[in-house]
């Protein structure tokens, strides 16, 4: 098997690295789809989206830290366990 190009981080850290990533992606989608909605094609989103972002991923990332437990106990209740 091939070695991977850039050296893996242990795998304790994804339950960091899961909801780091998972916050990037989503806070970027939605706060280009809002800014986007709320001044349109403009220079001005352009200029607007980045900070937009950062914003609502300081918010997102403690969030997701906080709630995601809670998150996989109540779908785990709600979803049968595999087998």
């Amino acid at each position: 098997m091939p070695r991977p190009v850039f050296r893996r981080l242990p795998a304790r850290y994804a339950a960091v690295v899961m909801p780091f990533v998972l916050s990037v992606l989503m806070t970027f989608v939605v706060s280009g789809i809002a800014t986007l909605k709320a001044l349109g094609p403009t220079i001005e989103f352009l200029q607007t989206w980045p900070g937009s972002w950062a914003l609502s991923w300081l918010v997102a990332f403690p969030t997701l830290l906080f709630v995601l437990p809670l998150v996989r106990r109540l779908v785990a209740f709600v979803v049968a366990p595999p087998g």
